[in-house]
């Protein structure tokens, strides 16, 4: 097996300064909720990663919010998953926010903008723009519960997280679907045996291997695994919690991430799927963007989608999916003009049916007749039929252990940290935020 790259050798350690004089300041401007700048366009500031929600603007710009966009041009800026926190808090601090906005990585921080005033109140403005009605409530109650009760950001994604895996793959090999842990095993140890890689995943993002790790903690003990931790009622580093990330640490001693898992980004992990050279991936139905595009050489017939096994003896049941908004969006109050209430409005209008034509399953209502590729209406139906959720690894942690778990994710799938090692790292950002 390849060791991961010498700059991932030591554990990394993330102090998160600028976030956190960010959240300093803005503690000074808390309050500060109306519109104190007229935007000269319709910034959008999303993080680089997220590849499906411009295609849909775009085609609301032909569509629905062709006027809008003629009073104040749609403009879209990109950054960095990983700096989206820091710079909103910043441009926060400073009267700067633009209209409209991604979500960064860890929720208690978008709640910190949200108790400081500074995005807009979306409940009460879309109920006076008439499209509160166009948010599904369901994506509502997850958004309300990941920042600070409130629903001040748009669901442009509602996913649920599982495996997809290549049909073509399986039905070759004469694999069934598992359903446990160990059936799985079984698959990666054949797949792997027959010359693929069975799991691709980032380990340069991090997160796509710690979702493994509450995957297996969700089915081993139960749903409220990890609220049990964020209430201190339990620590990552007691034994059954250990246990779980030494269950994905074993994925990865037994080759089956591949050589490169730890210098892998999210295009290139996926890439690894969608050209056929790994059998599976963990992924949320945010993929159907891929999925269903050009770049997918598998075809989206041959992309099948289970649901993460069960752990045998576990607490925890199959069927409760977990699921996020992905990282919605919200509105500046700072930028808030009747040019941008016209956006608001649109994209409330529509963005449920442009997203829908473009195969992807969002938080908005959509009320079009649209004949979904096969995968697009599987994950539907699960969604549809869905009564029991969780969240994810980092969803209750604060930045600060968000941080260290995905930074230290790749070193624990490498063998450069033990799953005890990871686990206290991760535990004791969490008692020391």
């Amino acid at each position: 097996m390849t060791t991961a790259p010498r700059r991932l050798r030591r554990p990394i350690l993330t102090s998160l300064a600028v976030a956190g004089a960010g959240a300093m300041l803005l503690s000074a401007c808390a309050g500060g909720g109306g519109a104190t700048t007229e935007p000269e366009s319709f910034l959008f500031t999303k993080n680089a990663e997220n590849t499906t929600t411009e295609p849909v603007l775009q085609a609301l710009v032909d569509g629905v919010c062709a006027d809008a966009n003629a009073a104040l041009p749609l403009e879209i800026n990109s950054i960095p998953q990983a700096e989206i926190d820091a710079q909103m808090q910043l441009l926060a601090s400073q009267g700067g926010l633009p209209p409209m906005f991604s979500a960064g990585g860890n929720p208690a921080e978008g709640a910190k903008l949200v108790d400081a005033g500074v995005v807009l109140d979306l409940d009460e403005a879309m109920t006076e723009l008439g499209v509160r009605d166009k948010v599904a409530e369901g994506a509502v109650s997850t958004i309300k519960k990941l920042y600070g009760g409130e629903f001040s950001f748009l669901p442009f994604q509602y996913n649920i997280e599982g495996i997809f895996y290549n049909t073509a793959i399986f039905e070759e090999n004469g694999w069934a679907v598992p359903t446990t842990w160990d059936e799985l095993l079984t698959v990666a140890g054949e797949a792997q045996a027959a010359g693929y890689t069975p799991f691709a995943a980032s380990g340069e993002q991090g997160w796509p291997l710690t979702r493994l790790v509450s995957g297996y903690l969700f089915r081993s003990l139960g749903g409220d695994a990890l609220q049990k931790v964020a209430d201190g009622e339990a620590k990552l580093t007691d034994p059954e919690y250990v246990a779980a990330a030494q269950a994905i640490a074993d994925l990865g001693a037994a080759g089956y991430f591949g050589d490169n898992v730890a210098s892998l980004d999210y295009d290139s992990a996926s890439n690894e799927f969608l050209t056929g050279n790994a059998v599976m991936i963990y992924m949320g139905s945010w993929l159907l963007g891929n999925i269903n595009g050009e770049g997918n050489e598998i075809g989206a017939d041959n992309v099948g989608f289970f649901k993460f096994p069960a752990v045998e003896g576990g607490a925890g049941s199959i069927d409760a999916y977990p699921s996020n908004v992905g990282l919605p969006a919200t509105f500046g109050s700072q930028t808030y003009t009747e040019d941008v209430a016209e956006w608001l409005k649109c994209i409330g209008e529509g963005y449920g049916n442009a997203a829908l034509e473009q195969g992807q399953i969002t938080g908005f209502v959509a009320d079009v007749e649209v004949e979904l590729p096969a995968i697009s209406q599987t994950i539907a139906d699960e969604i549809s039929t869905s009564t029991d959720s969780v969240l994810w690894f980092e969803a209750l942690f604060p930045a600060k252990a968000s941080s260290v778990s995905s930074t230290n994710a790749a070193l624990l799938v490498t063998g450069q940290l033990s799953a005890e090692e990871f686990m206290a790292l991760v535990q004791d950002a969490i008692d020391n935020p």
